[in-house]
This record gives C-alpha cells, sequence and structure tokens, in this order.
C-alpha cells in the first residue's frame, strides 16, 4: 500500500466512467453500480481503485481488465494476490458469470504483470511529459522546489539514500514496490533508485496502481479452504 511518510495510506479518488451493465442490477449482487464495487470472494464492497476487473471473452475465459477498458460485464476482486488465487482455488468465476468459464491457473501472476507494465507505462509517460526525473540529485532537488507529489523508490535500494532521501521527502506519498531494474526500463537505464512525480494526473494515477501492485507483490500463500464449489445455476468452471 501507498503510504505518506506519516504511514497513512494514500487514495486518489475515483477517475473514468463507471460501467453500467443492461437488465437488473438490485437482482445482481455483483452489478457494476455507483463509485463501488463488490469483491466475488470477501464480498466487501470497495472503491474499484483498491479492486482489478476481470472480464469473459467470447471463447469463455477470464481476463485480467486492469485498465478497465475491455467490453462486458465486470467480475470484481479485492487487489491483492491471495484473493484472486483463492477465487481461482475455489471457482468462483463461474458461479459470479452464471456461465461456463476458463480460468488460467496462473491468474495472479497474469494480474501481477499487467499491473506492473502499467505501472512502468505510466512512469514512462511522465517521462516523457517532463513530469518525472530520475536521481537523487534530481529528486532532492524537485523537493526542494516544492515540485513533488508522489517518490517511488526501488524496493532493492540500500537503507542510506533512502533514509537521507526520505529526511526532505516529509510526508510526500512513497512507493517502494517497483525494483531498481524496473524502474531503469521506464527511464532506459540499467537501473533507477529514486524516481520523482510531479503534481497532476500522472501522479495520481501512479498512486492508485503502485498501490494495487503491491497487494500481488506481497509475501504469503493464498488463503487456506480453497478447492471446487458448488456453481450456482449449473454454471462450470475449467482452470487451465
Amino acid at each position: 500500500m501507498v503510504r505518506g511518510r506519516g504511514g497513512h495510506p494514500i487514495l486518489s479518488p475515483s477517475e473514468g466512467p463507471i460501467d453500467r451493465p443492461a437488465g437488473d442490477a438490485a437482482a445482481d449482487p455483483f452489478a457494476e453500480k455507483g463509485p463501488l464495487r463488490r469483491c466475488i470472494v470477501t464480498h466487501r464492497s470497495q472503491p474499484k481503485e483498491r479492486m482489478v476487473r476481470f472480464v469473459v471473452g467470447p471463447d469463455g475465459a477470464v481476463a485480467p481488465d486492469v485498465a478497465e477498458k475491455l467490453p462486458g460485464r465486470g467480475l470484481w476482486l479485492t487487489a491483492e494476490r491471495d484473493i484472486v488465487a483463492r477465487a481461482v482455488a475455489r471457482r468462483l468465476f463461474g458461479k459470479a458469470a452464471r456461465a461456463a468459464v476458463t480460468v488460467p491457473a496462473d491468474l495472479p501472476d497474469r494480474v501481477e504483470a499487467r499491473l506492473r507494465a502499467r505501472c512502468l507505462d505510466l512512469i514512462g509517460m511522465a517521462r516523457r511529459a517532463g513530469v518525472a526525473v530520475a536521481g537523487f540529485e534530481k529528486v532532492r532537488g524537485w523537493l526542494g522546489e516544492g515540485r513533488v507529489a508522489f517518490i517511488i523508490e526501488a524496493s532493492d535500494a540500500g537503507p542510506h539514500g533512502v533514509a537521507k532521501l526520505g529526511r526532505q521527502s516529509g510526508d510526500c506519498p512513497v512507493s517502494r514496490v517497483l525494483t531498481a531494474d524496473e524502474l531503469g526500463q521506464a527511464f532506459a537505464r540499467d537501473r533507477v533508485v529514486h524516481v520523482a512525480i510531479q503534481s497532476g494526473h500522472l501522479a495520481r494515477a501512479l498512486i492508485v496502481e503502485t498501490d494495487r501492485l503491491a497487494g500481488f507483490r506481497r509475501t504469503g500463500a493464498a488463503g487456506s479452504g480453497g478447492g471446487p464449489s458448488g456453481e450456482a445455476g449449473g454454471s462450470e468452471e475449467r482452470i487451465t
């Protein structure tokens, strides 16, 4: 989770259109409506920034839709690796979709890969737009000018540089979910440890996306109790 230096969680307001499915939404507990989405595993409603959308393709295959642009009714899960793994193990996608579906066994890894790519794409966009800099001295300079809205530090960075920069950053939100090699890809370098993002929509988007990625990079196995569950309405789910 992205947190400020004071330890408080950071979450930007919702952006973009909300899906409006056809049909009787009141009869469907997982209908996409309003500012919240309901997780098909926990049954808890949360802002969609904390969740990942999935859709069932024309071939019946379940696919992650991290950009929330694919057509069709969305199936939403809390943005955590163990939650997605539990949905796969318990065959919950078929139940929620009320249809026969095919689910890849490595779905949590696929979600992580897409979220990682999305974060790097956004950082690259910020770099090209001139609202991102990399390197200790440049980040420190921007902090001194009051230009920084979000800091990204490599998860494998040494403690000295991180601590030294932390004394200047105050309550600026910080993410440490991407490695130095991954951050380097966004800047066409071998490795990058410190990145600063200027205030704006890209900073807000990166706060959300790095937070979602963090949910798939925490240690720990999926929760117990997995396994096939009865599928309502005669639906069927196949894991490949």
